[in-house]
């Protein structure tokens, strides 16, 4: 052995790569525990968007030290990677700051644009004017299929930054009352959009599933990444594998909210490529990414558990674009190692283990 080669003796772990949460809302940490759980989605959705009224300036002391609260959460419970979504870009300067790398994507939602070409073009002129760095990327996303209108959908899908490598984001088929919409163009997400001002008569709901209905638009690609897809069904699912599209699943969120349980058996075994994501402290206790395979692994007891680290870890960083540095051991990537404290003793199924509810205490950075 070389002379400048030690060895440090870990004692009982796992060894793995640092964590991707491919779905979290990181400026909506200051809603923790705010948010009352819901049996309907859009009874939750109600409740968030009156707590976000109450804080109207999204620069706020408030949301600011959240934000950097959540990074220093999700990190500790070793993440390394994160997706997170914005409306106002308030989290970027934070996550430069980190040792996070991530993929911002920037969210709009307007189902009655003005012009949705100006819409489109206005959101890209304002991801140019932040300033990110080589591991914090900022990007477009939909927010979701009944609050953004088709012409937006459609004018995201062109552009240089759509040509580019660069990921996009959509919630998809979340809940019952999406599917109802996009079928009939009625329910309770009809209500919601003339309670707010945002319907629009010209609209014509397309008859299909959601998923249907953003592919007929062009919207799927693989450089997509769709969000819970609770409400799934196996064509909607055999779409996304056609298409390369990555579903994220959400399961602690899932069942906060209302929109119901993945699931996630059927995710597997269509074969279409699945990534973890916690969604945000409005709607889970923490942003640990081990809780979540643990909620994974108790709906999906059939699915291998190295299908579901893989999840977490390598789909992840695919999805994001940060494939070529973080998800695996590999040689010459940076990955950002963790070490899993295992119990003493035994016959033990490492990656059973990893999947059985892993505790913040465990879990320690093996930092460069």
């Amino acid at each position: 052995m070389s002379r400048d080669v030690s060895e440090v003796d870990l004692g009982a772990v796992a060894v793995l790569p640092g964590l991707v949460n491919a779905h979290t809302h990181l400026e909506l940490s200051y809603l923790r525990a705010e948010v009352p759980p819901a049996d309907h989605f859009v009874d939750w959705i109600r409740h968030v968007m009156a707590a976000r009224r109450k804080r109207p300036d999204p620069e706020a002391t408030e949301i600011v030290r959240s934000v950097e609260e959540g990074i220093a959460e999700a990190e500790a419970f070793g993440t390394a990677v994160v997706g997170d979504i914005s409306n106002t870009l308030v989290t970027v300067p934070a996550l430069v700051a980190s040792r996070l790398a991530a993929m911002v994507f920037y969210e709009l939602i307007g189902f009655k644009p003005a012009n949705a070409e100006s819409f489109v073009d206005d959101a890209r002129r304002r991801i140019g004017g932040v300033k990110a760095s080589d591991d914090v990327r900022i990007g477009l996303a939909a927010h979701a299929p009944y609050s953004v209108a088709p012409r937006v959908l459609r004018g995201m899908c062109g552009g240089a930054d759509a040509a580019s490598s660069l990921p996009s984001s959509v919630h998809l088929s979340e809940s019952a009352e999406e599917v109802e919409f996009i079928r009939s163009g009625g329910g309770a997400w009809r209500a919601v959009l003339e309670e707010v001002g945002s319907w629009n008569a010209a609209w014509q709901p397309p008859g299909a599933s959601p998923v249907q209905y953003l592919d007929d638009i062009g919207f799927l690609s693989s450089s997509l990444l769709a969000v819970h897809g609770v409400q799934m069904t196996p064509a909607d699912l055999q779409r996304l594998e056609a298409r390369g599209t990555t579903l994220v699943a959400c399961p602690r969120s899932n069942r906060r909210t209302g929109a119901g349980t993945p699931p996630i058996a059927d995710f597997y075994a269509s074969g279409v490529r699945v990534a973890v994501g916690t969604d945000s402290l409005a709607s889970t206790p923490d942003l640990n990414v081990f809780a979540e395979l643990a909620a994974m692994r108790a709906l999906a007891p059939s699915v291998p558990a190295s299908a579901l680290l893989a999840s977490a870890t390598r789909r992840g960083a695919d999805a994001l674009g940060f494939g070529a540095d973080y998800g695996t051991i590999s040689p010459g990537k940076r990955a950002r190692l963790l070490a899993i404290d295992l119990p003493d003793g035994g016959d033990l199924d490492v990656e059973e283990y990893l999947l059985s509810g892993i505790e913040r205490r465990q879990i320690h950075w093996l930092e460069e």
